[in-house]
């Protein structure tokens, strides 16, 4: 299971690096659970990054305009992203969600054939309106995406547990599996819920309060040591 860590600027980004994250993501945090970061943060992250380590990028938490949403996969992509990332907010239904990324993933992958395209849901989706997240898998497969993932839009303490069972996870790890998808799993992720998301088969799970020091995705701010413990937890199951 590799650990993704969502740092906010370099400094954070350097953290995470250090600390020993498999894939650096890059989000805004005051936009959204998903929030957009800035061109020029993700570049500068791209660049202090080691080649051999993922540079994710969120596009937001993000309305139905596939037009404007590839657009910003064009610009995460130049600014030096390779794992594009987009929350499928203001999708109402699976069409709708397909239809975003269809042309997410046509805009990226004509530019850049290796690059990950990512679907993102929400487990409690019911609290937004946004699209049930069970179909976030078939939405993924149906538009040529690499990775289904969920994570939480509320961010007010309560993590993907209290949304989803043990058992939903890992019918959607499954699902995402058997049409040939990487899954991954975030929403207030704790230390204690890293096992039975590796057991379920998580392919990557990611983190931003559990990283910080004092666990506060919006105040706190991301150390390598936090970084450190959770990968060595990770490695020890």
């Amino acid at each position: 299971m590799l650990l993704l860590v969502s740092p906010i600027n370099p400094k954070e980004a350097i953290e995470a690096i250090k600390g020993g994250a498999d894939i650096i993501d890059v989000k805004n945090p005051k936009e959204g659970s998903l929030g957009a970061s800035f061109p020029w943060i993700i570049r500068e992250i791209r660049r202090i990054t080691p080649d051999n380590m993922l540079v994710s990028a969120t596009l937001g938490d993000v309305p139905y305009k596939p037009g404007t949403i590839s657009l910003a996969a064009l610009g995460a992509l130049t600014a030096g992203a390779d794992y594009i990332k987009v929350g499928l907010y203001g999708t109402k239904n699976s069409k709708e969600a397909v239809d975003v990324m269809e042309n997410v993933v046509k805009t990226i992958k004509d530019e850049k054939k290796e690059a990950f395209v990512v679907a993102a849901g929400y487990a409690d989706a019911h609290r937004v309106g946004s699209l049930d997240p069970m179909e976030i898998p078939n939405v993924a497969y149906e538009a040529g995406a690499d990775v289904a993932m969920l994570d939480t839009a509320v961010k007010d303490g309560k993590t993907l547990f209290d949304f989803l069972s043990v058992e939903e996870l890992r019918d959607f790890v499954r699902e995402a599996h058997n049409l040939g998808l990487k899954a991954a799993l975030a929403g207030s992720i704790k230390k204690e819920q890293l096992r039975p998301l590796d057991e379920i088969g998580c392919d990557i799970v990611g983190v931003r309060g559990a990283a910080c020091v004092g666990g506060d995705r919006n105040t706190g701010t991301i150390h390598r040591s936090a970084v450190t413990e959770l990968k060595r937890l990770i490695e020890a199951i």
